[in-house]
């Protein structure tokens, strides 16, 4: 196992060229957050706003709009009730986000069934929260596209049928290597380890103080804008997953709880400081 060293920053995190724009940076969705968790939509919006992403879209319950523009007007806003404008968006995306405060209701599954649909091969797909879920309740047919996991270890444990005293890094590249390996899977914990193709990497990263509920939700947001705007994905996984945590062991130095807005909002400057 390979450990993330603060060394992967200056390898991803780039001084932005003068002859750019918006669109340079990506296009990213976020698709989730039901009347009863749009926080976690926000939540994982403002981590993609917060990390550069040039474009970011939110589709999610019409209730959350007031509530998404009053902490994020710089995102756009769709209802992923209709179905016919949901597709017409995605369709033109770099970077999409699936599951995040979704719910495993009827209504979630059947979202998650329509994004999946739509998804070409050449888009980045990120799974998070509750598509997680429901993905391994039914059993459903993933696309062909560039896929990246985010399960907590109970997630992991559905998904892979590994129960989490079991969770070795021996086991879970056996279940990575059978299931998901043209993926990324990020299986997250106090020392959040990345499989992918290239091998197994472990964050070294990370602090108590974020033992909080919307810190995943807001970790998916900022891999979305790290992918979004960096070619090498691998390399803006284990940046992004790596740039979370050192944040939040900033932060933690003078909070006993670190919030995860308050990760996003420190962002630009962790990130400018950072760049090469």
């Amino acid at each position: 196992m390979k450990e993330i060293e603060q060394s992967i920053l200056k390898e991803t995190i780039k001084v932005r060229s003068n002859n750019s724009f918006k669109g340079t940076y990506g296009k990213i969705a976020l698709v989730g957050g039901n009347q009863n968790f749009g926080g976690a939509i926000i939540m994982s919006s403002l981590g993609s706003v917060y990390s550069g992403a040039g474009l970011t879209t939110t589709l999610t319950d019409k209730n959350n709009q007031s509530s998404l523009h009053s902490w994020l007007p710089e995102a756009m806003f769709a209802d992923y009730k209709n179905t016919t404008e949901m597709i017409k968006l995605l369709e033109n995306m770099d970077v999409i986000t699936i599951g995040t405060g979704l719910g495993t209701d009827e209504n979630g599954l059947t979202i998650l069934k329509t994004v999946l649909k739509t998804v070409k091969p050449n888009q980045i797909l990120i799974i998070d929260g509750s598509a997680i879920d429901l993905i391994a309740k039914y059993q459903l047919q993933l696309p062909k596209a560039k896929l990246i996991f985010t399960p907590h270890q109970m997630e992991w444990q559905r998904l892979s049928g590994i129960k989490i005293k079991d969770q070795t890094e021996k086991n879970n590249l056996i279940a990575y290597k059978k299931l998901f390996k043209n993926s990324i899977v990020i299986v997250k914990s106090h020392r959040t380890q990345i499989y992918t193709k290239n091998g197994v990497y472990q964050n070294t990263t990370g602090t108590p103080a974020q033992a909080t509920g919307g810190m995943g939700d807001t970790l998916a947001g900022i891999i979305g804008g790290f992918v979004a705007q960096f070619k090498d994905t691998e390399n803006a996984v284990l940046a992004a997953v790596y740039t979370h945590s050192a944040i939040a062991d900033i932060l933690a130095k003078k909070q006993y709880v670190v919030l995860p807005h308050q990760i996003s909002e420190f962002l630009p400057k962790f990130m400018k400081d950072n760049e090469a």
